[in-house]
């Protein structure tokens, strides 16, 4: 037991490890490279300011109208506007941890080439804290509504083993899309009533939560219960690189993690649609590839297969209900009338305690009785009723006295022993029966 406690500390250990390095570390490694910022003015002015970027920012000169539509289609996090005073240009619309870089950067310049005056800052699309945090939480909720209802449901299938028909299959994702995007929807309306919750927003939500739920539907009816294991870390790693714009993450999570997760589209997407600029190119993309993985999802999950394919991804999940059961044949003796056994005393039989030997076939064996001097009527026909038993305990007919004062039958003393071989009597008690 020693060393298996110890495998399972470094197992847990181990997870502890690999959960670590792909969340927090990807927060912990922040470092901007090539922050993409533009510069409106006097072209000698910009082109110097351009050149003094170095690795941590991407300048682009440009006129004030060319950076302004860079920053609606998301790619600039913020534009320079030259002048006097020099104007900061921010975006609602941008992810907040490339706006804030991009704040710090440009007033900062703004401030070397002013001689200290200070900026005027101007954010198109304002977004109030309920609207920079709604993308992402949107998105995390209706990952997890479509993974809970899909273990749930994977579960019961497999304990129940019933193979689901193709209604069934179509109703969970719908349904689970569906509610959850009410859910969400509450939610955001609890946080702040004034957001534009309109078609166009519900309909990305439902996309999205279309193409959650029909991927995790498809891995979970191809692995089984076991698809989890990917499934549940998902939800941990994608926010913490999601969060964030690819140019402050370290280009390992950037190739690794934030290339391909499904939260950086949903989530960047629906910022767009909140925020009013829904003609970025995010959402564009957003809804491409989110509804390529909805078709694929579904299409695995209406897929129809056999109900022993079914069974096989979950087969090493299912519950199989053990049941012990002992077969034993044993003969029962067909109820006779017994011989009469006791002793005359007083016109009647004493009661005695009889016993017989055990009924052929071992385990089971005939039980005893006290003899009270009378004989149940259904005695003679138990037996004869009973169908063949099996592992019962068989009571065969037992001795009892008569209800007759006469002396017992006067068969031969040979016919008598044969008889009474099998039953053997002891008096109990000197009280007679009455009769």
């Amino acid at each position: 037991m020693t060393a298996k406690a110890l495998a399972a500390s470094l197992i847990g250990a181990l997870v502890a490890a690999v959960l670590g390095l792909l969340t927090f570390g990807a927060q912990a490694t922040v470092d901007p490279d090539h922050v993409p910022l533009a510069v409106a003015g006097p072209s000698q002015v910009a082109d110097q300011l351009a050149r003094q970027g170095g690795e941590h920012v991407a300048w682009r000169a440009v006129t004030p109208a060319e950076g302004r539509q860079l920053l609606e289609d998301k790619e600039v996090y913020g534009v320079l506007e030259l002048g006097e005073p020099a104007t900061v240009v921010l975006s609602g619309a941008i992810n907040p941890g490339g706006t804030q870089v991009a704040q710090q950067v440009l007033t900062g310049a703004a401030q070397a080439l002013s001689k200290g005056q200070p900026p005027r800052t101007i954010t198109l699309h304002p977004a109030s804290v309920a609207g920079r945090v709604a993308p992402l939480a949107g998105s995390a909720l209706l990952w997890i509504a479509g993974l809970a209802a899909g273990l749930l449901f994977t579960v019961m299938k497999t304990r129940s083993g019933a193979t689901p028909r193709l209604a069934t299959r179509v109703t969970l994702p719908v349904a689970a899309s569906v509610l959850s995007v009410g859910v969400v929807v509450l939610l955001l309306l609890l946080w702040d009533s004034r957001l534009p919750l309109g078609w166009d927003v519900l309909g990305f939500m439902l996309l999205a939560a279309l193409a959650f739920t029909g991927v995790q539907g498809a891995l979970l009816r191809l692995l089984g219960i076991r698809a989890a294991a990917v499934l549940a870390p998902l939800y941990l790693i994608a926010p913490a690189v999601a969060g964030q714009v690819p140019e402050l993450l370290h280009p390992f999570y950037r190739d690794v993690l934030w290339s391909w997760t499904p939260f950086r589209f949903s989530t960047e997407g629906l910022r767009s649609l909140l925020q009013g600029t829904g003609s970025a190119p995010d959402v564009g993309t957003g809804s491409i590839v989110l509804g390529a993985m909805a078709v694929a999802g579904l299409a695995v999950i209406l897929w129809p297969v056999s109900a022993r394919q079914e069974t096989e991804a979950d087969g090493a999940d299912r519950v199989v209900p053990l049941v012990s059961t002992r077969h034993t044949d044993c003969h029962v003796p067909r109820a006779i009338r017994p011989s009469s056994t006791g002793t005359l005393a007083y016109g009647g039989r004493k009661a005695g305690r009889t016993w017989s030997r055990p009924c052929p076939g071992e385990p089971c064996r005939c039980c005893h009785r006290l003899s009270l001097g009378s004989r149940s009527p259904s005695a003679l026909n138990r037996s004869s009723s009973l169908p063949a038993p099996v592992s019962i305990t068989a009571s065969p007919a037992v001795a009892c006295g008569t209800q007759t004062c006469s002396s017992p039958s006067e068969a031969s003393a040979s016919d008598r022993n044969l008889v009474h071989s099998s039953v053997r009597s002891c008096t109990t008690s000197p009280d007679p029966v009455l009769i």
